[in-house]
């Protein structure tokens, strides 16, 4: 077992014969060895993948073979206390049971290590004041999220069973998300369909990568908007929601990184901009990446919605320029 120096806990955990022999299940078995974690701890910290192996894949209800290296990344505890806080909203449509939100650049959706306040949660919160206790403790109203450089359509339910059922149709895919980017590069094709497993990267545990072991599918569908000489226009619909998959599916499987991109991109990328863009994005920290449509049936009233919403004007700038 090892501990960082920061306030989250990392361990290593090698399976033996012994643990084999005694043990059914890997949750079960991750509980017995790390006294502090709970089994419900065990279960979120697995979702979170946060529990991970370079060389199979893990299942909680079955043990990995001996030898097996098992690392489990704790994160630092989270404030109990969540502090609405007057933060405005672009809000785009709004009924008793949710809420649509055009998501600005740059801010987080829910409190974690580094953020605790100044978030997506805070600013609901203060909304509508009855949203705790709706979905996951810290994430009350909370179905799905966007990277805090990225901008764009978003739902937050507002009572329990609109939680579920939005719930439920990101977990089967009936729900249509667009997005558009601005590529470096200019990838094969005019359209067609990005297939690979994700995971987290190796060594960078910022990062996820593209066609590892343990990974989860990924299906990301594209689209050619625009060409332009060294750069691309591209909309993008998920067919599933990893962490960061648009962002990786671009990077490594059409070799085109998202312009900006401060993970999968690089400095040398930048370079590449002509004078006019590096001007226009100069000091800016944020990738060219925009949710810019969600569709779905209303849990609720069962209407069918669909929602838009226009990139950031510095994303229209730059298009604008190219």
């Amino acid at each position: 077992m090892t501990e960082t120096p920061s306030e989250s806990q990392d361990f290593e955990i090698i399976v033996t014969s012994e643990d084999r022999e005694e043990f059914k299940r890997l949750d079960v078995f991750l509980t017995a060895r790390v006294a502090q974690l709970s089994r419900s701890t065990i279960k979120r910290l697995f979702d979170a993948q946060d529990i991970s192996s370079d060389t199979v894949e893990l299942i909680l209800n079955k043990m990995p073979p001996v030898g097996t290296v098992i690392n489990i990344e704790v994160p630092p505890p989270i404030p109990s206390d969540l502090i609405p806080e007057n933060i405005p909203l672009d809000i785009i449509f709004e009924d008793p049971h949710l809420i649509i939100i055009n998501k600005p650049v740059g801010l987080v959706v829910h409190p974690a290590p580094g953020h605790y306040t100044g978030t997506l949660v805070n600013a609901v919160l203060f909304h509508c004041p009855d949203l705790k206790g709706i979905g996951a403790e810290k994430r009350p109203g909370i179905v799905h999220r966007l990277d805090m450089s990225t901008s764009g359509v978003m739902v937050v339910a507002k009572d329990q069973a609109t939680h579920e059922g939005l719930v439920q149709l990101f977990s089967t895919h009936d729900i249509t998300r667009r997005y558009e980017a601005l590529l470096m590069g200019n990838p094969n094709g005019s359209s067609g369909t990005l297939q690979s497993t994700i995971g987290r990267h190796p060594t960078n545990r910022l990062k996820m990568m593209a066609n590892v072991k343990v990974g989860k599918n990924a299906i990301t569908q594209f689209k050619v908007l625009k060409r332009f000489e060294s750069f691309t226009h591209v909309e993008f619909k998920l067919e599933t929601g990893r962490t960061h998959q648009i962002r990786v599916h671009a990077s490594q499987l059409m070799h085109c990184p998202v312009m900006c991109d401060p993970l999968y991109g690089s400095s040398a990328n930048t370079k590449r901009l002509p004078e006019q863009i590096r001007q226009i994005v100069e000091n800016y920290p944020h990738q060219m990446l925009h949710a810019k449509e969600l569709g779905f049936v209303h849990p609720i009233t069962k209407e069918k919605l669909h929602f838009t919403a226009p990139p950031p004007e510095i994303f229209q700038a730059v298009l604008q320029a190219l």
